[in-house]
């Protein structure tokens, strides 16, 4: 089994592949720029355990020096998306741990938010059935959503005798379908239709169940086809000026601006432009 870089020597010039990656908890593959990670316990609606939690922390950690990986997908095998954290591989665990033991779960799963939000690479969640608990944390620290009429979003965490501030749900989700909307899920538990979703912002777009693979990977396809230094500065700053004032965000944008004007893509663009080609963008 290929294990994940992580040591200095794997990475030389900060960079390493991961088309010849092995998952054990997950299907996992690249093709053409786009990997495709696929939540794979369909039986039980794709539930998480410690040790998938544990292997999507350090795969993202690692897509950050991953230089054949320009999109990510995220999605889940047979009808459904994922159930959250399984309830006989975590949730009965959970009841024996003591403090430090549930504080270092709970610092895990997190961690997994954090390395989704920090990799550079734009990651699409394509959403069918049930998208629950940790699941639809999943789908939250995602920079697109794509879902069906028939998907179902719960913040469910209330269900089982728990806050709704779990994983950054209570930054991540105002910032998305807005405070209100937030407080009302992650009081409640209740389920989020596709509909519905997508009224509220939740869902970037409605595809029908059997299209959903495809329009998952065109939209990768067509991110990964672009210029992806930039979109990775995109990512950075719509994270990083989420706690910065206007001020300091304009010069921010002004600074990462700079930047990608001094790529290889910027003069691509206006030498095609000038040329009235379609740009070939390579992301350097």
């Amino acid at each position: 089994m290929r294990h994940l870089p992580g040591q200095p020597q794997d990475l030389p010039g900060n960079r390493a592949s991961l088309a010849g990656y092995a998952a054990r908890h997950f299907l996992f593959s690249v093709d053409a720029g786009v990997a495709t990670l696929t939540l794979h316990r369909p039986e039980r609606k794709n539930p998480l355990t410690f040790d998938s939690y544990a292997e999507l922390r350090e795969l993202f950690r690692a897509l950050a020096h991953a230089d054949d990986v320009k999109a990510v997908i995220i999605t889940g095998s047979g009808d459904n998306f994922c159930s959250g954290g399984d309830v006989h591989d975590i949730i009965g665990p959970l009841t024996k741990l003591d403090m430090p033991g549930l504080l270092a779960f709970t610092r895990m799963t997190g961690d997994v938010v954090k390395a989704m939000r920090a990799c550079p690479q734009p990651i699409i969640a394509a959403i069918d059935g049930i998208c629950a608990g940790a699941g639809a944390m999943l789908a939250l620290a995602s920079d697109i959503r794509l879902g069906t009429a028939r998907s179902k979003t719960a913040f469910l965490f209330t269900r089982v005798g728990l806050a709704g501030c779990d994983m950054g749900a209570c930054a991540l989700l105002p910032r998305v379908i807005g405070q209100g909307r937030a407080a009302e899920l992650l009081y409640t538990g209740r389920s989020l239709t596709g509909a519905e979703g997508e009224r509220w912002g939740w869902l970037n777009r409605l595809v029908e169940p059997e299209e959903l693979a495809e329009a998952a990977q065109l939209f990768a396809a067509g991110l990964a086809s672009g210029p992806t230094f930039a979109h990775g500065m995109t990512k950075k700053m719509l994270q990083q000026e989420w706690n910065m004032g206007v001020d300091e965000a304009i010069e921010a944008e002004a600074q990462a601006q700079a930047i990608c004007m001094a790529t290889n893509d910027f003069h691509r663009a206006y030498h095609a432009f000038v040329a009235k080609e379609k740009p070939q963008f390579e992301g350097n």
